[in-house]
């Protein structure tokens, strides 16, 4: 029997918010009528500096952060409101995301004045990356199992080890580091510690790991001999687990766990008209209900992060079902594109292109955020079913 009051209320969207929703879209269409960007294959994963240093600009990056760190005290369901328009929208945001979405936040809560100070308003501005390094070769989305190891020496730790699965760390700045320091006592998520790195430092190795498509996001980050200083420790020693929690209910509730193939279904719908038969109909309109509950637990979910509460349970299940539904949208496009006329769609037709890219590219988003395995572990351990 659990003992977990599991809910998902809905969220209140604060006064302004079309108002605001209405600004991001003219700023969109600006942007993309001065050539700073165009929707591509990839959507929202497309990495473009320059448009990142003019949402920093706007104000959209950091914008629940204290105004001395280079935020703006905006409330979070405002953020929620940006974020998802940019999302839905194909916004080339991926450069920021993470810093963004938790890292940030992560030094926010956890980092000393001098980290705050220096590092969030280089996130804020869009100028500066930062990755996330927590799954390994032999343990995957168990963190618990992690053997990257950091070992103190005169005026830091010294650090040796590998993650893979890093996102963006072949553009990034600097990452997020899990590393074991002490021993677990029998303890599973004991004895490990958070660090901010510099990816430019001596005996880091970053190697891609590539997708179908022929192009990588993912790496394998190597880790010899690393000094890391001790201004670099992110938090408590060997108390990284509860950093963890509130870090991932960030990360796995956030709207771009079930955006990324959203321009595969506008796209599609495109295409459609209301000649179609009714399995279409009734494939589509399935797609877009469950787009629409997706977008609802989402957002209940951030309105309980800006209330300073930690939904990990509820953000793994965003996770989870959004997983299922971004790799949804392309088979069923596929399948519908390949009956009827719509067999001989032109190659530069833009769904036959983008549906191509994001067909390949689908089973990556297994992997991003935790796999499906360990999600649901998570959530059934949570829900006291073991």
């Amino acid at each position: 029997m659990s003992n977990l009051d599991l809910r998902f209320e809905p969220a209140q969207m604060p006064a302004g918010t079309e108002a605001l929703r209405a600004e991001v879209r003219a700023f969109l269409a600006d942007m993309r009528a001065r050539g700073i960007y165009q929707l591509g294959p990839a959507g929202w994963a497309e990495v473009n500096r320059p448009f990142c240093i003019e949402l920093g600009k706007r104000g959209w990056l950091g914008m629940t952060w204290p105004k001395k760190y280079g935020g703006h005290e905006r409330s979070a369901m405002e953020r929620y409101v940006v974020t998802e328009e940019l999302l839905a929208n194909g916004a080339p945001i991926r450069a920021l995301q993470a810093a963004d979405r938790q890292n940030g936040p992560l030094i926010l809560h956890y980092g000393t004045e001098w980290q705050k100070q220096t590092f969030l308003p280089q996130f804020a501005s869009g100028e500066a990356s930062c990755a996330i390094g927590l799954s390994e070769p032999d343990s995957g989305s168990d963190l618990a199992g992690i053997r990257t190891r950091a070992v103190r020496v005169e005026g830091g730790w010294k650090v040796n080890g590998r993650k893979v699965w890093t996102s963006s760390a072949h553009y990034s700045q600097y990452m997020t580091l899990l590393a074991r320091t002490g021993e677990n006592g029998g303890e599973r998520h004991a004895g490990m510690t958070r660090f901010l790195i510099d990816l430019s430092w001596p005996g880091i190795i970053i190697r891609p790991i590539y997708h179908m498509t022929g192009e990588y996001d993912f790496n394998e980050v190597i880790y010899d001999d690393v000094f890391v200083p001790d201004s670099m420790l992110i938090g408590e020693v060997d108390q990284a687990w509860k950093q963890l929690t509130m870090e991932l209910a960030h990360e796995r509730s956030s709207p771009d766990r079930w955006t990324a193939q959203l321009h595969v279904l506008a796209n599609l719908l495109d295409e459609l008209d209301e000649g179609d038969d009714r399995l279409a109909m009734q494939s589509v309109g399935r797609l877009v209900s469950h787009l629409w509950t997706l977008r609802n637990m989402s957002a209940s979910v951030a309105g309980m992060l800006g209330r300073g509460l930690s939904p990990s349970i509820e953000a793994s299940i965003v996770k989870d079902l959004g997983t299922h539904y971004e790799q949804d949208i392309p088979h069923v496009a596929r399948l519908l594109v390949d009956e009827g006329e719509r067999a001989a769609l032109p190659e530069d037709n833009d769904l036959t292109r983008i549906l191509k890219y994001n067909l390949l590219f689908a089973p990556a988003l297994t992997i991003r955020g935790g796999t499906r395995e360990m999600l649901r572990n998570n959530i059934a351990r949570g829900l006291g079913l073991r």
